[in-house]
């Protein structure tokens, strides 16, 4: 005879099959019933399944059929990640990163980050950059940041424009080799499709440290931050760029060689829409679009000389763009 709680747990997983699956967790989900999806995914999140770990993390970061509990989420995060569930190891250690245990997060990141996943490429291209928790490998963390900015992290960016300004030619192009290399692999299994969408763990700016000065410690990265909001279809970056305040121009153009680098995108299209943006605060300069691997940099010009460039770039930076002047 069965007890009253085993009829109840029937009636709450609407009578699946004993040896109920993820999708029907997942169809449980679309149609807004949290509870059985949670009811199905549970005991097989138990069992190893690293989609059905991953999908309770995210029912618990959401609290959708569970308190919101992020303690919890973290938890099953990290059984997904040991199940080789890429977006769990992203997550967990993203999450592991956030609390301040940096150095348990970095395997997990660096994992990821092998993987595919843009945003552990972009905090495992930082440790590489900084030697921070992680071998000094610039022409490595070169390669990360641009798979980073080619898959629209913009924050990555941000950071090659300043990588830059420090790396040598020859590693820069080391460094686009290896992410042409990498742009080829195929990429590891990583489970099922994503079930329960949600908001990503998102990344916060980072700054690589100054390379000039290699025996000061580098600065650490700074912490993740847990996003909330509206479930989109699947993982993507939710960290948006700030959009410049419209001034007038205080740049004319001189004449010259000079020019100033604005961004390296992952298409002309993104390097074309931030050059509109920026325009105003250029006026009288032009847009050129170099190629350079899987980036496009947008650079303006003519300047005549460096400390034109130099207010091109303060004018470039009040619009929240990086800048730094180029050379002829």
């Amino acid at each position: 005879m069965r007890s009253a709680f085993a009829g109840a747990l029937v009636a709450i997983v609407v009578a699946a099959p004993a040896m109920a699956a993820v999708k029907d967790g997942v169809d449980a989900w679309q149609r807004g019933d949290y509870a059985s999806a949670v009811a199905i995914w549970r005991p097989l999140a138990e069992g190893g399944d690293g989609d059905a770990a991953f999908n309770l993390a995210q029912a618990y970061k959401l609290g959708r059929g569970v308190p919101t509990d992020l303690g919890q989420a973290k938890t099953w995060y990290g059984k997904a990640a040991q199940a080789g569930h890429i977006q769990g190891a992203a997550n967990y250690g993203l999450l592991l990163f956030q609390d301040g245990d940096r150095r348990s997060a970095m395997p997990w990141i660096e994992k990821a980050s092998n993987a595919g996943d843009p945003r552990a490429q972009y905090v495992f291209g930082t440790a590489l950059f900084n030697g921070d928790l992680a071998a000094r490998d610039w022409p490595k963390a070169y390669a990360l940041m641009t798979r980073a900015a080619a898959a629209g992290l913009p924050q990555a960016t941000t950071s090659l424009a300043q990588m830059d300004q420090y790396m040598s030619a020859n590693d820069r192009q080391k460094g686009l080799q290896l992410a042409t290399q990498m742009a080829s692999q195929p990429v590891p299994p990583t489970g099922r499709k994503l079930v329960t969408g949600g908001t990503d763990i998102a990344v916060g700016p980072t700054t690589p440290a100054e390379p000039s000065d290699l025996s000061a410690p580098p600065p650490p990265l700074r912490p993740v931050k847990v996003k909330s909001g509206p479930a989109p279809a699947a993982v993507k970056p939710t960290i948006k760029p700030v959009a410049p305040k419209a001034t007038e121009a205080v740049v004319a153009a001189s004449g010259g060689r000079w020019q100033v680098q604005l961004g390296a995108y992952g298409s002309q299209d993104g390097a074309a829409a931030a050059w509109h943006k920026l325009a105003g605060k250029l006026g009288g300069l032009s847009p050129s679009y170099q190629k350079a691997g899987a980036i496009v940099r947008l650079r303006a010009g003519p300047l005549a000389d460096k400390s034109a460039a130099e207010k091109a770039c303060a004018a470039a930076k009040s619009g929240g763009a990086a800048c730094f002047p180029v050379a002829p």
